[in-house]
């Protein structure tokens, strides 16, 4: 019981948070808000109620009599006058109403998308690593039209049933205030019980959003990997996982849709027993009270219109309920803390040297599912320290190799000089400034980054290589692709640097993947330089061709390579080995071979292997 209560308050605290951020986007444009008011109240008085009310004057006015042919427009000239001015006026009110709506939906669409975008894209690696993709577009979707939803709900349904609420109240308080105190009561029944039943729909809103989001995911996850799907034969595989997520949706929109066809046939119940009772006061309301024929048809047509904009409150309150439930995801990623967030007055960093500095530097992953953001190292245990007191100096400008045994922090170190996650302890500084106290994003634009798989864009190879320095000139882009020997394969292409690459650049090989990403890094012409893996996967052929590339590229820059294949990083400056959450040794090629260490090891291992296959 305990549970379940606590589970309903995250709903509607959820919910509330929702508003929050709804409200936030809608108060930046009061002037729209205010004319959506103005415009439903208008609407609603006039064709609702001034309209009938000049029809009962018109009725009252026949049932007494003695107006003849000639003088029908003199006695009724002004009541028709009165109903043209009010039909105009209503109508003009209606465009107004859709206009601010419209208005509305559209400007904080885009303050919701930038919102969610800027969210999304400031969250951490961690973050990322532990949700599908196609999962948050799904619920940044949802979340924007939640607020479609309930702009829609708040115009056309809600406000225009408060409006009709204090009119009928307004124009039958005086004549037939019994009637009116009947009817107040009746409604305010229907309500309370519209409104409780409803609340226990509204966690299985959210489920069924949330099974959605999953089948998004699914999708997403199984076309993004459709190689691997293929290649394997696992489409029957992925089929029956779409299969089961499909099935969770059906089951959960069922429950929904079985919990709100109950609601709403209690709720239109509760209406029948309000109309039978409208109909029985209006059928005796001439012989019981002496009310007249024109304030009987006002108190129908308005009793009709009120009770139809309370019928409505089934479909209002699911709706409210579906568009609660479709933003409840994004709302709470909206309100999650950002792992790798910049100081209230951090400075961006300037770098003239490249000189790095790390001290006492300490690690470790929160838990086992953070360690998956680190490819080459995800059997790191939570509770095991990546780094204890780890200290090390690159002057500026030197070459450096990372190595080691998987799990000793290779990729994990990159990512830290990347603020890509944040250590616990120590520091890193480069050119003196600690990377804790500086921008993100100026840290990141001093860091050419090449990891083993090419990070590229569904764009064209021009796009691609641009991206490290989007005013590049058409000439410097050129220059880039040939320095990474790129320019011979992207002139053979048949549309050349306008090539669509696809999705994570699937059209092109390994090797041209890699090339393209090489120039993108030799085009943003960082002072620092990370290479983690960037050869490993290639075959001999592009391998050469890579690593003439990458000479090129690390020519006066401050470079770490992270690397398995010992023979790329034997010709460095400095090698770096890693193990135990520290550095084990650290000397030349030729110095760390001669000691006949760690790395001395690995290397007769390696080139062992190939001779055993010779």
């Amino acid at each position: 019981m305990q549970t379940k209560r606590s589970a309903r308050r995250k709903k509607y605290s959820t919910a509330k948070r929702t508003l929050h951020y709804f409200w936030a986007v809608t108060k930046t444009q009061p002037w729209i808000f205010l004319l959506g008011l103005i415009s439903t109240i208008g609407y609603v008085v006039l064709l609702t109620y001034a309209n009938s009310y000049y029809f009962g004057k018109i009725v009252d006015r026949v049932t007494e009599g003695g107006v003849t042919a000639e003088n029908v427009f003199t006695v009724f000239g002004p009541y028709i006058a009165a109903l043209i001015i009010v039909n105009a006026v209503g109508q003009f009110c209606s465009k107004l109403q859709d206009y601010a709506c419209w208005k509305a939906e559209i400007n904080a669409n885009y303050d919701l998308a930038t919102n969610c975008f800027d969210t999304l894209s400031n969250q951490s690696m961690t973050f990322h690593s532990d949700r599908f993709g196609g999962s948050l577009v799904s619920q940044t979707t949802k979340f924007m039209n939640a607020y479609t939803q309930l702009m829609e709900l708040w115009i056309y349904s809600i406000l225009p049933l408060i409006v009709s609420v204090i009119m009928i109240i307004v124009m039958l308080i005086k004549p037939v205030p019994l009637y009116v105190g009947i009817l107040f009561v009746m409604l305010v029944i229907y309500t309370l019980v519209a409104y409780l039943m409803y609340k226990k729909i509204l966690p299985l809103n959210a489920q069924a959003a949330a099974s959605q989001n999953d089948l998004s995911g699914e999708l997403s996850d199984a076309v993004t990997n459709i190689l691997a799907v293929k290649t394997y034969g696992k489409e029957d595989y992925e089929r029956g996982l779409f299969h089961n997520a499909n099935l969770r949706v059906v089951r959960s929109d069922s429950k929904r849709m079985r919990a709100s066809t109950l609601v709403g046939s209690i709720s239109a119940a509760i209406i029948v027993v309000i109309m039978i009772a409208v109909t029985i006061f209006i059928a005796g309301g001439n012989a019981w009270f002496g009310i007249s024929a024109g304030t009987l048809i006002m108190m129908f047509t308005y009793t009709y219109q009120l009770t139809m904009r309370f019928n409505m409150i089934n479909s209002t309150m699911q709706r409210l309920n579906r568009a609660f439930g479709d933003a409840a995801d994004m709302t709470q990623i909206l309100d999650e803390p950002t792992l790798v967030a910049d100081l209230p007055d951090a400075n961006p960093l300037t770098v003239t040297k490249g000189d790095i500095s790390i001290e006492h530097l300490e690690f470790r992953y929160d838990d086992a599912t953070a360690a998956k953001t680190d490819s080459a190292e995800s059997d790191v245990r939570k509770t095991q320290d990546v780094f204890c007191d780890f200290n090390l100096h690159i002057p500026a400008g030197q070459r450096i190799g990372l190595v080691g045994r998987s799990g000793t922090g290779k990729t994990t170190l990159t990512k830290l000089l990347l603020r890509l996650s944040d250590i616990q302890e120590g520091s890193i500084c480069i050119d003196g400034q600690n990377i804790s106290h500086c921008t993100q994003q100026s840290l990141r634009r001093q860091v050419a980054y090449v990891p083993q798989e090419a990070l590229l864009f569904h764009r064209s190879i021009r796009e691609n290589i641009a991206y490290g320095r989007p005013d590049a000139t058409e000439e410097e882009i050129r220059t880039a692709a040939a320095q990474a020997n790129a320019l011979e394969f992207i002139e053979k292409l048949p549309q050349g640097f306008d090539t669509l690459v696809g999705e994570r650049g699937i059209k092109l090989s390994g090797g041209q993947r890699q090339r393209v990403a090489i120039a993108r890094a030799i085009l943003a012409d960082a002072p620092i330089l990370i290479l983690d893996e960037a050869t490993s996967a290639l075959d001999s052929e592009s391998e050469k061709l890579v690593q003439d590339a990458l000479v090129n590229l690390m020519r006066g820059r401050t470079s770490l390579v992270v690397a398995h294949r010992l023979s790329t990083v034997a010709s460095l400056d400095r090698i770096i080995v890693l193990a135990d959450g520290g550095i084990s040794e650290d000397g030349t090629h030729q110095e760390l071979i001669e000691k006949g260490g760690e790395y001395a090891h690995l290397w007769d291992r390696q080139t062992g292997a190939f001779l055993e296959g010779a």
